[in-house]
């Protein structure tokens, strides 16, 4: 999902020829701005999640259930949505996505049941699966060649930022105008991104596909599986386990819900450094960054029951935390990039459907854990499972596997 095609400019698509840098790279801020906006309504209710479950009644785990909808629904609709879309408009598509969302955004702000929740979640996860899908290769088709792989940088960049500061600034904005208002704004910001792809994006008919023998053929790849396994041991452990951290927060560690959000805005920042130390790295050093992270991950997961009763033990834990997670996503896309060189949409389709395919049954498996024990239990499970990702990523080192293209 890293990766591009990096095809020269279509001479034969409309408005490109025209159409001056400024605009190309305001179109490239939209996409971008889009997918923040996806990241961020995704994991919102995470620092919400006891907030919004005492308001219907309902248990943590039930309450996890908003994370999980989403990832499923995303794994389902990356790949539907790929081939089933292969002649609209790209352009369009984004634009009707981004409605989806803003529509589900206000829908959870209104909803009177619990249940209009959970369907404003289900839409949420099309949209993810849908506009990632169809956004993560667009950069060559709005920018020169020469700043192709910039533009995809800043696109993906979108990622650990929506990432890290999501939770934070919802969890903040909650604590002052409520959980509703936190949906509202970012309803009010899905508007806004709308507003923006419909003025400076343009029209984008489809030149290529991908077809499902495609997607099948990347599970033949010993790399693609590494991939596969490496992203469903680590997210499983960081959404199994950061799911639950408000709870954990204010159970164990005994901190109020201005505490907490201090401490997920510190969270958030780490994960900006983490984003950009992997990001810096992870081309040469695949293996080292992602088996690194996941050790720190389960490090922290593991320590976090014993040193996590005292608020500077659980403040210190958080910022390595977010260090190591910061680096996932890019470590994650860059294993599926290498696996396919020549096939880079498939490679985001997989990364996709992956990824939030894990976050789903992370959520959940945290959920029916923490219902029937207790949060500190939930870390000390992702530190376990943290440590497996360690294993695998050692183990491909040992094999000396290399990638197609022998970086």
């Amino acid at each position: 999902m890293a990766s591009t095609n990096t095809t020269a400019c279509h001479s034969g698509e409309v408005g490109l020829p025209t159409r001056s840098p400024l605009i190309g790279w305001l179109a490239v801020s939209s996409v971008t701005l889009g997918i923040f906006s996806i990241v961020t309504t995704e994991i919102l209710p995470i620092g919400l999640l006891t907030t919004i479950g005492s308001n219907f009644a309902v248990s943590d785990g039930m309450a996890g259930l908003m994370i999980t909808m989403p990832g499923l629904l995303a794994a389902i609709s990356a790949p539907v949505v790929t081939v089933a879309t292969a002649h609209i408009d790209r352009r369009l598509m984004l634009c009707v996505f981004m409605l989806l969302l803003a529509v589900a955004n206000f829908l959870a702000a209104a909803a009177p049941d619990y249940w209009l929740v959970l369907v404003s979640r289900v839409i949420v996860g099309i949209v993810i699966g849908g506009f990632w899908s169809i956004g993560a290769g667009l950069a060559e088709r709005l920018v020169p060649a020469a700043s192709v792989g910039r533009a995809t940088s800043v696109i993906f960049s979108a990622v650990p930022l929506g990432s890290v500061l999501g939770v934070p600034a919802g969890t903040f904005i909650g604590d002052l105008g409520g959980w509703r208002t936190a949906f509202v704004v970012m309803g009010a910001l899905t508007v806004g991104v709308l507003a923006m792809l419909l003025l400076v994006m343009p029209s984008l008919p489809p030149n290529r596909t991908t077809r499902p023998s495609v997607l099948r053929g990347m599970f033949k790849s010993v790399n693609a599986r590494f991939a596969l396994l490496l992203t469903f041991l680590v997210v499983l452990a960081h959404f199994g386990a950061y799911t639950y951290v408000g709870p954990f927060l204010e159970q164990v560690t005994d901190a109020g819900s201005q505490l907490i959000t201090v401490f997920l805005l510190v969270y958030g920042a780490a994960g900006i450094v983490g984003n950009f130390l992997g990001g810096a790295v992870v081309t040469r050093y695949p293996r080292a960054t992602f088996g690194l992270a996941a050790g720190m991950i389960a490090t922290v997961t593991l320590l976090l029951p014993v040193l996590g009763r005292w608020q500077i033990g659980a403040v210190a834990l958080l910022i390595v935390w977010g260090v190591a997670y910061g680096a996932v996503p890019v470590s994650s896309q860059t294993w599926f990039a290498k696996a396919a060189p020549d096939a880079p949409e498939a490679a985001s389709v997989l990364f996709t459907a992956s990824f939030q395919m894990t976050i789903s049954l992370g959520a959940v498996a945290g959920g029916a854990i923490v219902d029937r024990t207790s949060p500190s239990t939930v870390m000390t499970l992702g530190g376990l499972v943290a440590m497996l990702a360690v294993v695998a990523a050692w183990v491909h080192f040992a094999r000396c596997l290399t990638w197609p293209d022998n970086t």
